[in-house]
């Protein structure tokens, strides 16, 4: 399968010139289907033919697999969550926190990788904030503040700019100090390569609904099996026990210990078949042409309005324009979507390989006027 011809089996593609990959990405035919049979056959054939939970713990196992195998991992290292934010979420509620516990954090995350440690202030844990200039971390800045942290949260790829971090070195630094590394890699997967061995962190966290074109529910958390054990989760049900049933309870052993209870098994499906869709194409491919097409929309750009690398380093590609709520409105008017950041004052657009050069030039056509 090539890019084009996956572009033809999402249907959202077809007329406008979608570019908000970075926030929702569309999904196939293919990974809409898969998940609807699989929810016919949970809910038609499985009470009576099989066994709901197992036909549910099935799908859980097979999806499992296929994340691990795409990220790097083994099985069971990855635990299936709703979202980048839950995953962050459960780790921070699974870790001793005592008063005066440091997190530290960049100033360009998420707010999946802020308001967690918000509420952790609450509870007299300090959170220190590493500030960046032009979307870069300085590791010295970053080494000092880790040097007593208990825990270093940051992105692999800024939401804000689109640059990488330099995550195993980043990981290498507050490992080095005794600190636990969780990294926000949603903007990551299913636009460039992914291998959690070769970053080293401790926990990485993401989601299928974004550059992978998965449905909304279908996320992962990475835990790295000597961290997993010594996490204790606040929310436990009977998928994250050995035995439902013993008093007192045994946390499962690996991440599974982060699933928690009866959930809908179909964004996992789903998930299964994004990974599998964007694995045939290939990472490779994919990287090359989502280079290629934001090259292309960054050339056209003025430096003085280019808020991320004018060599792109991932398909977010944030512009300055005066107005960015007014411009998005202005561009969706004319069937170009993208989105308006809340910082810096800009909009962004996300580059997928499944766009083609005319959404590109239709952006920049859009976005001339506000030179």
């Amino acid at each position: 399968m090539t890019p084009l011809e996956l572009r033809a089996d999402i249907p959202a593609l077809q007329d406008d010139a979608y570019l908000n990959f970075g926030a929702h990405g569309p999904s196939p035919e293919s990974v809409v289907d898969a998940a609807a049979e699989f929810v016919r056959t949970h809910e038609y054939d499985a009470p009576v033919a099989d066994d709901p939970y197992e036909t549910a713990f099935r799908a859980f196992d097979r999806t499992r697999e296929t994340v691990a195998s795409f990220v790097g991992a083994d099985p069971d290292e990855i635990a299936l969550t709703e979202s980048t934010t839950a995953g962050i979420n459960a780790i921070a509620g699974a870790i001793d926190w005592q008063p005066g516990d440091v997190v530290v954090r960049t100033d360009l995350e998420h707010p999946a990788g802020i308001l967690p440690w918000q509420r952790l202030e609450r509870e007299g844990v300090e959170v220190r904030v590493v500030e960046t200039d032009a979307s870069r971390l300085d590791l010295e800045r970053f080494a000092d503040a880790v040097a007593d942290a208990k825990l270093a949260c940051f992105s692999a790829v800024t939401w804000t700019h689109g640059t990488r971090l330099p995550v195993a070195e980043l990981v290498d630094v507050a490992q080095d100090a005794g600190a636990l590394t969780l990294v926000d890699a949603v903007q990551v997967p299913g636009q460039l390569p992914m291998d959690v061995d070769e970053w080293g962190a401790d926990v990485v966290a993401a989601a299928g609904h974004k550059w992978l074109l998965g449905l909304w529910g279908g996320g992962f958390l990475h835990v790295d099996r000597t961290v997993a054990n010594d996490l204790e989760p606040r929310a436990v049900g009977y998928r994250s026990v050995e035995v439902p049933t013993a008093d007192p309870f045994e946390f499962a052993a690996g991440a599974r210990r982060f699933e928690v209870g009866s959930a809908n098994p179909a964004p996992h499906v789903a998930l299964r078949e994004a990974i599998d869709v964007i694995t045939e194409i290939g990472m490779e491919r994919i990287e090359d042409r989502v280079r290629h097409l934001a090259g292309r929309l960054t050339d056209e750009v003025p430096d003085d309005r280019l808020r991320s690398p004018s060599t792109p380093e991932s398909g977010l590609v944030t512009i300055d324009v005066a107005d960015p709520a007014a411009t998005v409105e202005r561009l969706a008017a004319d069937g170009i979507v993208v989105r308006a950041l809340p910082f810096p004052n800009a909009v962004r657009a996300s580059v997928h390989a499944v766009n083609t050069e005319d959404d590109v030039d239709r952006l920049l056509d859009g976005l001339r006027r506000e030179w």
